[in-house]
């Protein structure tokens, strides 16, 4: 763990995993509702393993240290409660320091989960220096869907998820075509957690696949452009846009 300083002056934690040799950029790993659990330190190892330097800031560590609950229904209503009391600006906030703590190892990129997965969906238009981002089920992202991303943003949701409908997943992508919006048949709240039951193997297999084809896109690749009317797109092979077959529609991926 090492210790990072809010701009607010505040001091809180962040579990780091460096790569083997030379970075290719940097992933910062937004926690969900548990805290910085044995699985957040997992994905944030996997992310170094592929060779990015990798990053979970306790957002918690303002109001409670060391936070890593079981999931359970007591586990769920202490973070429900904690989340509460840092609120997203202040999580927005710690994750901006989380960004500029490791950008000198490249290109930055979000990556969040569950609570984490709306924070990163936030942080595309609110956190400076970051090149791309990723949100996992986040709840509240589908009422969420007035303004454009500043930076490309992939979403990925469970088609059986209570929490966000596969109906106003539907609804968010219409209303956000510059959005990435992908969702998993069978697949619940929470289905790339492990430590769950609600793991489901194909679907996070898969959310990862699209995952790190689209970091190594935009963190390895060319930078993002802002297209007039189009949100933030990158433009690595601009002829290839220009060749697109007139029946292709721009409404993004197909739901799968």
């Amino acid at each position: 763990m090492i210790e990072l300083t809010a701009g607010d002056g505040h001091k809180f934690s962040a579990y780091r995993a460096d790569p083997d040799g030379t970075p290719k950029g940097a992933v910062v790993v937004v926690q969900d509702c548990f805290g910085i659990t044995p699985q957040i330190r997992k994905v944030t190892d996997e992310f170094a393993a592929k060779g990015y330097l990798a990053i979970a800031p306790a957002l918690f560590d303002s109001v409670k240290t060391d936070v890593a609950l079981g999931h359970d229904e007591g586990g769920l209503a202490e973070g429900t409660n904690l989340m509460q009391q840092v609120g997203t600006d202040r999580a927005v906030g710690d994750i901006q320091e989380a960004v500029d703590a490791v950008k000198s190892a490249g290109k930055v990129t979000i990556v969040g989960y569950g609570w984490g997965g709306y924070l990163a969906y936030v942080s595309a238009n609110r956190v400076s220096g970051v090149a791309c981002t990723v949100g996992y089920y986040g709840g509240g992202i589908v009422d969420d869907y007035r303004e454009k991303r500043k930076v490309p943003t992939l979403l990925h949701f469970g088609e059986a998820d209570p929490l966000t409908p596969l109906e106003q997943v539907g609804q968010f992508r219409s209303h956000r075509p510059d959005v990435s919006a992908f969702s998993y048949p069978d697949a619940a709240h929470a289905f790339n957690c492990d430590d769950r039951d609600s793991y489901h193997g194909e679907a996070a297999k898969a959310a990862l696949e699209r995952t790190l084809v689209w970091i190594s896109q935009y963190v390895e690749g060319q930078p993002p452009v802002a297209l007039k009317n189009a949100g933030a797109y990158a433009q690595a092979k601009v002829e290839k846009k220009k060749k697109k077959k007139d029946t292709a529609d721009d409404l993004g991926p197909p739901m799968d």
